[in-house]
């Protein structure tokens, strides 16, 4: 199988590195994680305008029918400049959520204003009590006066504060983390009875707590067909964690980039610290693991690609845990070499640390990769 990337990638990568280079340095991303938003809607608009928007979305509702592999190197710059626009929330959780179970009439009516950039969704699924089990849902979906309503609470829901449009996972029948009862629901942001309570994660990525008291909420697909809905559920949670394994690879090559720089620029006791053999040995370890993490970035896409293969959930697994552990080492090496200076607000390779201290957590940490792999054997 061929790995390299074809020469649409590569060009949809380098143009949207070349535009991270102009509008997304250190700097102004510490600006606008200061900003009330905590995102920027310029930004936003530019990535619109280069088309990653439209990229996983269907032809038929102008998007351009791309994949896992195809959103990889994206994922890849975006991590790289720490981007704290809602790509992931919106446009690889959100509209393959309704990609996936939405009717064409739903479909309509939001996969074109998502591609475009206007309509902007979030996916609600995590629960306080879940910790790290994809099927614990406590939220309740029940019919009342011939409509849908749901009850319960959200937590960590990325960029809650700015979405139009929520895409909610919620049981009609049996307990938390059985398979049995899982539906997925659209819900309006300003719908009576729904509440947000904003706060930043680790890394200053926006997010909220939501809370449902008797919401009104419109299926994806029909709620009772718990075998489509778990699919869906399934491969949406598989191209979120795909996408963030590329996140974090980027995330640790801009750490392992800022450690080798400094190395060759700072000087103590009259030489560079990187003649330092043991400085550089750790430098050559941290390339190991990223050299290790690109390969697993690219076994998780092509799993998420093909979730019916032999064995692809099992290789999602595995990369999420490789990654994880890497990305991790990777950066906290990298803030060890620089020092002092590592640890403070203005400077870049702390907030490495952070993102991919985040990315871990999201779709299940190592921890969570290592007891499904377990249970997969």
């Amino acid at each position: 199988m061929n790995f390299e990337l074809n020469d649409e990638q590569l060009a949809l990568q380098d143009s949207l590195s070349r535009l991270l280079g102009d509008v997304y340095g250190f700097e102004q991303r510490r600006a606008i994680a200061a900003s009330a938003a905590g995102w920027s809607t310029a930004v936003w608009q530019r990535l619109a305008e280069l088309g990653l928007t439209a990229l996983p979305l269907p032809a038929s509702h102008g998007g351009f029918g791309g994949g896992a592999a195809d959103l990889m190197p994206v994922m890849r710059e975006l991590g790289k400049a720490l981007v704290l626009e809602p790509y992931l929330s919106s446009i690889v959780l959100g509209a393959t959520a309704v990609r996936l179970a939405a009717d064409e009439v739903l479909q309509v009516q939001l996969l074109p204003g998502v591609a475009s950039g206007e309509v902007r969704l979030a996916w609600a699924h995590d629960e306080q009590g879940a910790r790290h089990a994809p099927l614990w849902i406590e939220a309740h979906a029940r019919q009342e006066d011939g409509q849908w309503v749901i009850d319960g609470a959200k937590c960590n829901v990325l960029h809650a504060p700015s979405a139009h449009r929520f895409v909610v996972s919620a049981r009609i029948d049996a307990k938390p983390g059985d398979a049995r009862g899982v539906a997925l629901f659209h819900v309006d942001a300003r719908a009576a009875g729904l509440a947000c309570r904003a706060h930043r994660l680790v890394d200053d990525t926006p997010a909220g707590e939501l809370r449902f008291q008797a919401v009104k909420a419109q299926p994806l697909g029909d709620p009772r067909n718990g075998a489509a809905n778990l699919r869906v559920l399934e491969a949406t949670l598989a191209m979120g964690t795909a996408a963030v394994c590329a996140d974090a690879v980027g995330t640790m090559e801009t750490a392992y980039a800022l450690a080798v720089d400094y190395l060759g620029t700072r000087r103590q006791f009259g030489r560079l610290i990187g003649e330092n053999q043991a400085l550089r040995h750790r430098a050559a370890e941290m390339l190991v693991a990223l050299e290790m993490s690109r390969s697993m970035a690219v076994v998780a896409a092509v799993a998420a690609d093909d979730l019916d293969a032999p064995g692809a959930h099992a290789d999602l697994a595995r990369a999420k845990l490789v990654i994880g552990r890497h990305a991790r080492a990777v950066c906290h090496a990298a803030v060890q070499l620089h020092g002092g200076i590592g640890m403070t607000e203005e400077y870049a390779v702390g907030h490495c640390l952070r993102r991919v201290t985040l990315i871990d957590q999201l779709f299940g940490d190592t921890e969570a990769q290592a007891t499904r792999l377990a249970a997969m054997a």
